[in-house]
């Protein structure tokens, strides 16, 4: 779980807020992930055809969450996914939820 964090932090502007059940992280204020400690989770934003094709491949390790303006929210168990994977996908979320000034500031570059 800790992998989460340090590549969610690695992002520019992240925050995250402690809810008493589950982590909420953010940039600019934006929700782009979950965090459930408990149950070895995080919940990612992706696109919908990126949130259906993840499930369909692998369901032992992805589920859908729930769709909101347009996009699919992915539930990911953390122990059937590698760190580089994970990078790819927590930036994907920061990407598709970050303001415009800092996708150019951070450029195509994943968290290590």
């Amino acid at each position: 779980m800790s992998d989460f964090f340090e590549l969610a932090d690695q992002l520019p502007k992240v925050t995250r807020v402690d809810t008493g059940r589950y982590w909420r992280v953010a940039v600019g204020g934006r929700t782009f992930g979950y965090l459930w400690e408990p149950t070895g989770t995080v919940g990612l934003k992706q696109t919908i055809p990126e949130q259906l094709a993840l499930v369909a491949e692998r369901p032992e390790t992805f589920e859908v969450q729930f769709t909101s303006g347009g996009f699919g929210w992915v539930v990911v168990r953390l122990g059937g996914v590698e760190r580089d994977e994970l990078a790819e996908l927590t930036f994907e979320a920061w990407r598709l939820t970050a303001p415009a000034a800092l996708l150019d500031l951070r450029g195509d570059e994943l968290p290590r």
